[in-house]
C-alpha cells in the first residue's frame, strides 16, 4: 500500500469507530423505497428509445459534447431544450448545468457579492452550503421553515439593501425531511423587505405543483434551481431565471464556464422526460401512493414517528446510528430497499429511515413495509 497521510487516516478511522464510514453499495434486487426515481423514468424503455430517435432525427449522433459550451460544446440541442424548459415553467430563461450540485455551486459562488447577505434555511442542501461558502457575501441561517425568524433577520439586516442585496434561500421540498415551506407567505415577506428569493425544486419537479412542475411561482422568485436526476430520471440541472441573470451566469458561474458540456444523449433524455411527464399518469399514481402511505401510518399508529410530509419523501425518526441501522437491516433482510440516514448527515438524535415513494410501488408493498416497521420499532 502506498504511503497515506496520517491526518487523513485518522479521520477515516474516526468514522469507522463511530460506525458511520461511508461505502458504495451495490444495487440489490429488492423492493425500491430508497431511490429518487419517483416516477420510474430512469428505467423507462420508452424514454430511452425516444431519446435515441430524437438524436437521429436531429442528426446529433455523437457521444460527447467535445468541450465546454463556451468553446465547442454548445450544440443546437442545448438552446432548443433550454427554450422548451423556460416555456414549460413560464420562465423568461433557463440555463442548463451538468448537475444540481454544479448549478448550486455556480449560482451561489458567483451571484451574491461582497457586502451582500444570504439568509438560508438551516436545513438547506449541502450543495447550496458549499456554494455559499465560496461566496464573498455574509450568510446567516434561519430556523427551519420559520418565517418569523426569517423576518426578524430581514429587519435586522434591513440597512444592507440600501447599497447591497439580500438573498433568501430555501427548498420547496427538503431532501432529508420531505417537508415544505409555505412559499406563498415566504415570497410575500421577501418581497416586502425588497430581498431576492431563490428556491431549489430538486425534489418537487415531477411530483408536486401545477402540472407537476414544482411549487414555486416564477413571478415572485429571482431564481429557481431544478434538477433532472430525480423524478425526471435523467441527469443535469437548470437555473430558471431572467435573460439578464442567464447572461450573468454564462459569464461568471465557474462550474458552468470550466466544464465539458452534457453529452447529447443526456439533453435528449431531458427533453423526452418532459414529453412523457405531460402525457403519463405516473405523477398521479405517485400522489395516490403518498396518500395511501399516510393513511397506513395513521392505521398503524406510526404518524408521530414520522416528519409530516406531502412529498415523496417520508422519514421515520429513530434516534441513534446503531438503532436506526438495526431497524434498517431488519427491513432489508425482508426484501425492502430502505436506507438509514445517519449523523453527521443529520444532527445526532435525529437519525432516521428515509422512505422514498414511487409511482410503481404497490399498495401491498407499502402496507408490508410499514407493518414490518411497526413491529421492529416497537420491539
Amino acid at each position: 500500500m502506498k504511503k497515506f497521510p496520517k491526518k487523513l487516516a485518522k479521520k477515516l478511522s474516526g468514522r469507522e469507530e463511530k460506525g458511520v464510514l461511508r461505502q458504495l453499495p451495490l444495487q440489490i434486487n429488492s423492493i425500491d423505497f430508497s431511490s429518487n426515481d419517483y416516477l420510474g423514468f430512469a428505467k423507462s424503455q420508452e424514454i430511452f428509445e425516444l431519446s435515441h430517435e430524437y438524436l437521429v432525427s436531429e442528426n446529433l449522433m455523437s457521444n460527447g459534447a467535445t468541450g465546454s459550451r463556451l468553446i465547442s460544446g454548445n450544440n443546437k440541442l442545448y438552446e432548443l431544450i433550454e427554450s422548451q424548459i423556460a416555456k414549460r415553467h413560464q420562465s423568461e430563461s433557463a440555463l442548463l448545468f451538468n448537475s444540481g450540485y454544479d448549478a448550486n455551486i455556480g449560482f451561489f459562488s458567483s451571484v451574491p457579492q461582497r457586502g451582500d447577505i444570504i439568509l438560508f434555511d438551516e436545513l438547506i442542501h449541502a450543495s447550496i452550503r458549499d456554494g455559499i461558502k465560496m461566496s464573498a457575501a455574509k450568510s446567516y441561517k434561519f430556523y427551519h421553515n420559520d418565517v418569523a425568524h426569517l423576518e426578524e433577520l430581514l429587519r435586522r439586516n434591513g440597512k444592507v439593501k440600501e447599497e447591497n442585496t439580500i438573498y433568501v434561500v430555501t427548498e420547496s421540498v427538503f431532501s432529508m425531511d420531505g417537508d415544505s415551506p409555505d412559499l406563498g407567505v415566504l415570497s410575500e415577506i421577501v418581497s416586502k423587505h425588497e430581498a431576492f428569493l431563490v428556491v431549489d425544486e430538486a425534489h418537487a419537479l415531477g411530483v408536486l405543483g401545477n402540472n407537476y412542475l414544482g411549487l414555486s411561482d416564477d413571478k415572485s422568485v429571482f431564481a429557481t434551481i431544478i434538477t433532472f436526476g430525480k423524478a425526471m430520471g435523467s441527469h443535469g440541472a437548470a437555473v430558471l431565471c431572467s435573460d439578464k441573470l442567464k447572461e450573468y451566469l454564462i459569464n461568471f458561474a465557474r462550474s458552468f464556464i470550466y466544464t465539458t458540456g452534457l453529452p447529447p444523449h443526456s439533453l435528449a433524455t431531458i427533453a423526452m422526460s418532459y414529453q412523457l411527464l405531460e402525457k403519463s399518469e405516473e405523477s398521479k399514481r405517485l400522489q395516490e401512493n403518498i396518500q395511501f402511505f399516510k393513511k397506513e401510518l395513521k392505521r398503524l399508529d406510526l404518524t408521530e414517528k414520522f416528519i409530516n410530509s406531502n412529498s415523496a419523501i417520508h422519514c421515520c425518526i429513530i434516534s441513534g446510528n446503531k438503532e436506526v441501522k438495526k431497524v434498517t437491516d431488519q427491513l432489508q433482510k425482508e426484501g425492502f430497499d430502505v436506507k438509514p440516514i445517519l449523523s453527521p448527515t443529520v444532527p445526532e438524535n435525529q437519525e432516521r429511515i428515509r422512505f422514498c415513494l414511487h409511482s410503481y410501488n404497490s399498495y401491498q408493498e407499502i402496507t408490508q413495509v410499514l407493518e414490518l416497521l411497526s413491529t421492529f420499532v416497537n420491539q
